[in-house]
C-alpha cells in the first residue's frame, strides 16, 4: 500500500492503482515534453518568417515534404503567389524557400505526432482498464483540444495568405494561448496522479494559487499580441518608454479599445504593466502562504515562483533593450514555458493528487 495526499488528507492507495498512476503519469510528461517542443519550434518559425512557407493544409498527404526537384518548384511556385513573398522576400532562391520552408514542415509534423502520442497511448490505457473513471474525460478533453488546436493552426496561417505578409495578431494570440492551455491541462492531470505525502494546502491557498496560472496565461496571450505586432521592436529601452512611464500616443486609434489589440505601442505598454501586475501578485500568494501555512513545502514553492518570474522579467527586459534577436527571444518564450509549467505544479500540489 502506498500513502499520498489527496483533497481530503492522506489516503492508501494499491500497488495496483500506484503502478497505473504512474505509468499514466509518465505518459502524460512525454506528452508535455512534445508540447513544449511544438510551442518552442513554433516560437522559431514565426521569428524566422517561415509560417507562410507552407500555403496549403493537407493534414494526411502534407506529411511528405516535396522529394524531387519537380516538387520543390511547384512548392516554391505557390509561396510565389502569397503577398509575403511579393512584398518581403522577392528574388528569394530556392534554396532560401527550402530553409523557412523545413521549420514551418518541422512545426506541422511535431504537431501531427503529439496527436498519435494521446491517442494510441489513450486507447491502449482505457482498454486494458488502466484509467480510473474520472481521468477518462479530462484526457478526451486534451485530445479533443489538439484537434481545434490544428484547425486553429490553419485559420492562423490562412490570415496571412492572401492580403496581409504576416498572420493576423489576433489569431497568432489564440494559437499560442490554446497551446499553453493544453500544456497546463496535460501537466495538471499529470500531478495530480503523483504521490504527495505533505496535506493539501487551505482554499484560499488553492483558489490564489489557481488565479496565479490564470495570470501566466493572459501574460502569454498578450506576449503573443506582441509578437504578432511585432510590437517588441517599438520601444527598446527600459523602465521608461519613449522618456516617460506612459507614453504619449497610446490611444490614437478609434475606437479606443482598437489600440489594445493593434496598436503596437500600447501592446507592448499593456504587456509590460501586466507583467508587474504577475509579479505583484506572486508577491501576495507568497505573503499568504506564509501568513497561513509557514514552513510548509506549499510555502516555499511561492519563494520559488517569484523568482521564476523575476528571472522572465530580467530575461524580457534583455530581449527588449537588444531588440528581440531570435535567441533572446526564444529564451523568453522557453522560460515564460517554464513559469507556466511550476505554477501549474504549485496549484495542483496545493490541492493534492486526485482522489481515487
Amino acid at each position: 500500500m502506498a500513502t499520498t495526499a489527496m483533497g481530503g488528507g492522506l489516503v492508501s492507495m494499491t500497488e495496483r492503482e500506484t503502478r497505473n498512476r504512474r505509468a499514466v503519469r509518465y505518459w502524460l510528461y512525454a506528452v508535455f515534453v512534445v508540447l513544449i517542443a511544438i510551442v518552442m519550434v513554433g516560437g522559431a518559425t514565426r521569428m524566422t518568417g517561415s509560417g507562410l512557407s507552407i500555403t496549403e493544409w493537407k493534414p494526411i498527404h502534407g506529411v511528405i515534404p516535396p522529394l524531387n526537384q519537380a516538387e520543390w518548384d511547384e512548392e516554391f511556385e505557390k509561396y510565389r503567389q502569397i503577398p509575403q513573398y511579393e512584398q518581403i522576400n522577392k528574388g528569394m532562391s530556392l534554396e532560401e524557400f527550402k530553409g523557412i520552408f523545413w521549420w514551418e514542415w518541422a512545426h506541422r509534423m511535431l504537431a501531427r505526432g503529439v496527436g498519435f502520442l494521446v491517442a494510441i497511448p489513450l486507447a491502449f490505457f482505457w482498454l486494458t482498464g488502466r484509467l480510473e473513471r474520472g481521468l477518462k474525460p479530462r484526457l478526451l478533453g486534451i485530445l479533443a483540444l489538439g484537434g481545434l488546436q490544428g484547425a486553429i493552426g490553419w485559420w492562423m496561417v490562412a490570415s496571412g495568405l492572401v492580403e496581409r505578409t504576416s498572420v493576423s495578431q489576433y489569431r497568432l494570440a489564440m494559437h499560442l494561448t490554446l497551446a499553453c492551455i493544453i500544456i497546463t491541462a496535460v501537466f495538471y492531470v499529470a500531478r495530480g496522479l503523483a504521490t504527495y505525502t505533505e496535506r493539501p494546502a487551505d482554499r484560499a491557498i488553492q483558489r490564489f494559487a489557481g488565479w496565479m496560472v490564470v495570470a501566466v496565461l493572459v501574460q502569454i496571450y498578450l506576449g503573443g499580441l506582441v509578437a504578432g505586432l511585432h510590437a517588441g521592436l517599438t520601444y527598446n529601452t527600459w523602465p521608461l518608454m519613449d522618456g516617460a512611464i506612459i507614453p504619449s500616443d497610446l490611444f490614437i486609434q478609434s475606437p479606443w479599445w482598437r489600440n489594445l489589440f493593434e496598436n503596437p505601442k500600447t501592446v507592448q505598454f499593456v504587456h509590460r504593466m501586466f507583467a508587474y501586475t504577475v509579479l505583484v501578485l506572486a508577491v501576495l500568494h507568497a505573503v499568504q502562504a506564509w501568513r497561513n501555512a509557514p514552513e510548509t513545502t506549499h510555502a516555499r514553492r511561492t519563494i520559488v515562483l517569484v523568482a521564476l518570474i523575476v528571472a522572465q522579467a530580467a530575461i524580457g527586459v534583455a530581449t527588449l533593450l537588444t531588440s528581440v534577436p531570435i535567441h533572446w527571444g526564444l529564451t523568453h518564450q522557453a522560460f515564460a514555458l517554464v513559469v507556466l509549467a511550476f505554477a501549474v505544479a504549485h496549484w495542483r500540489a496545493t490541492k493534492g493528487a486526485y482522489a481515487g
